[in-house]
């Protein structure tokens, strides 16, 4: 599964993007988000408040309900804006 994140959770986390192999049953981005949490306290922070974490699965945004699998590519991002 490869990982992207853009903006303050980038800055939070430290890293840009990352490879993961996740040997746990992970269904669904809300998954992701719980099992990354536990990896340490830089990812616990970046999604302590989950109503400003958006989610794209394989480019496009999704709920963090929607399913995913280990081929895909998640990217996490606050809210966008328009002007």
């Amino acid at each position: 599964m490869h990982i992207k994140y853009f903006s303050w959770v980038k800055d939070q986390i430290g890293i840009e993007s990352e490879n993961l192999i996740i040997n746990e049953k992970i269904d669904s981005v809300i998954d992701l988000i719980t099992y990354l949490k536990n990896k340490n306290e830089k990812y616990n922070k970046a999604f302590e408040d989950l109503s400003v974490i958006r989610c794209a699965v394989n480019m496009e945004v999704v709920n963090l309900d929607n399913k995913i699998n280990d081929n895909d590519e998640i990217a996490f991002f606050p809210p966008m804006t328009g002007g």
